[in-house]
């Protein structure tokens, strides 16, 4: 702006010299009209982007006048002398404004300064929003009595005990992909929920300690995925995601902080592995499908196998009725070099029942063969049930319960079945917690069953009983 000052200086004095009278009046014309618009800085209380619009106005009026001016004392420049206080008055007109110039250019400078902060800010605060943290914690206060072939276990008594616990974070980068991290915090005193913590020693011939020794083993990442969702009726998540069945029949039943769903307790399927996952719902979600292309040996042990192990679902929901079915196909993670597999395991899952904001009652089924003969020659199969419901008192207060048969090996020792069940009564005191008063009783007959409550059983038989108070909090 300092150069269109010295223009419009020169052009100033050469039109005073002419006409003192008319010029006066041009010049206090011109300098209010200057002088007006260089005031105007950018108003308080306006936005950094409104701001830096009005101090550009302000500067392009500015240059506006000063070459209207300049153009209008160009052609009496040629035959007019100014005198000397016509030029004095023209030099402090021509340097107000260029002063008032060099303030606005200034401010312009700060809002863009103030601008980029404001961008840096808005874009932490937007990566903020996107980002959410959630957690889930399963306890309870029990008293044990387990017995094998009427023998009391070393496990009886009473004690607090956190089974289960969850911290998660997911991030939406888009509309379209998303990330989702959750570590799961297993009880870590020992192989299951139950088994007091075992003094570690070591193997005389290899120098291998026990397991148990293994106190960090109860950290796991359980999902650690990338997901694209491009419609409601397509995902494709990558990574550690929730298989198609379990997770799913978890939530319809609504208890998993009291006791795991029937494939899941008794060890005939996994929650969550590694692996390529296609999901979506479909007419307006009364259709649902998930179809996973895993390594097949859970979330917990991630192999590099020559088999690509696969489980799917469909499922219908509509007007509180529900209905699915699903299956599993693969090697379970066996299939390594030096690992002799014959057998491929198989299951075939299905569900039905019905669920509203009053009550629920529903039944699971399910079917394996060769669940745990991958790598043996002896075939076998399991089956089992499960019927379970709950009914809603009030918004706080509801009671529970639910009934599971399983037969682990029909082929191989057709007479061992495993019994289970469990009741109780939950209060809701706020919405991130449960407190469930619960009893839960299992026997097996001719035979045991590895659940996730422990083996239960032996030769003979085995009993389970466990009364307690069961809650989870959830945020």
């Amino acid at each position: 702006m300092r150069y269109r000052s010295s223009i419009a200086l020169t052009a100033l004095a050469a039109s005073l010299a002419v006409s003192p009278a008319a010029d006066a009046k041009t010049r206090h014309h011109h300098h209010h009209a200057v002088a007006a618009t260089a005031d105007k800085a950018p108003a308080e209380g306006l936005t950094a982007s409104e701001q830096l619009a009005l101090a550009q106005q302000q500067l392009s009026q500015m240059q506006a006048q000063l070459n209207a001016l300049q153009a209008k004392i160009d052609g009496q420049a040629s035959t007019q002398t100014a005198s000397a206080s016509q030029v004095a008055a023209a030099t402090q007109l021509a340097s107000a404004a260029s002063a008032k110039a060099d303030t606005a250019l200034a401010s312009v400078a700060a809002v863009k300064t103030a601008e980029a902060k404001t961008d840096k800010s808005v874009s932490a605060m937007a990566w903020a929003g996107n980002t959410s943290v959630n957690g889930r914690v399963f306890f309870n206060e029990s008293n044990l009595h387990v017995q094998s072939n009427g023998v009391n276990s070393t496990v009886n008594g009473t004690g607090f005990n956190i089974k289960r616990m969850y911290l998660g974070v997911d991030h939406k980068f888009s509309d379209v992909y998303s990330a989702t991290l959750l570590m799961d915090v297993s009880n870590v005193i020992g192989e299951t929920a139950n088994a007091n913590f075992v003094t570690p020693a070591a193997n005389i011939a290899t120098g291998a300690i026990s397991s148990q020794a293994l106190v960090g083993k109860g950290l796991y990442i359980k999902n650690a995925f990338l997901q694209a969702k491009f419609s409601p009726a397509l995902a494709i998540r990558a990574g550690a995601a929730p298989l198609p069945w379990i997770p799913y029949i978890e939530g319809i039943y609504g208890y998993r902080h009291i006791e795991n769903t029937l494939v899941d307790r008794t060890n005939f399927g996994s929650t969550a592995d590694w692996g390529v996952h296609v999901l979506g719902d479909l007419a307006d979600g009364h259709i649902s499908y998930q179809v996973s292309a895993i390594d097949g040996a859970g979330f917990r042990n991630v192999k590099v196998t020559k088999n690509i192990d696969f489980e799917g679902r469909v499922s219908a929901q509509y007007d509180g009725f529900f209905a699915a079915v699903g299956g599993y196909s693969g090697k379970r993670g066996n299939a390594v070099a030096g690992t002799f597999t014959p057998n491929t395991a198989t299951r075939f899952n299905a569900a039905l029942g019905f669920k509203n904001k009053q009550f629920t009652l529903g039944g699971e089924y399910f079917g394996a063969h060769n669940w745990n003969n991958v790598a043996t020659v002896v075939q076998d199969s399991s089956i089992g049930y499960s019927v379970f419901g709950n009914y809603n008192l009030n918004p706080q207060w509801s009671v529970f319960g639910k009934y599971e048969w399983v037969k682990p090996n029909h082929l191989t020792n057709p007479a061992d079945a495993d019994h289970y069940f469990n009741v109780g009564v939950q209060w809701e005191p706020v919405k991130i917690v449960d407190l469930a008063l619960v009893y839960k009783r299992e026997a097996t007959d001719n035979g045991s069953i590895a659940t996730t409550n422990g083996t239960i059983g032996g030769g003979v038989n085995g009993t389970y009983d466990e009364v307690g108070i069961f809650g989870q909090i959830k945020f």
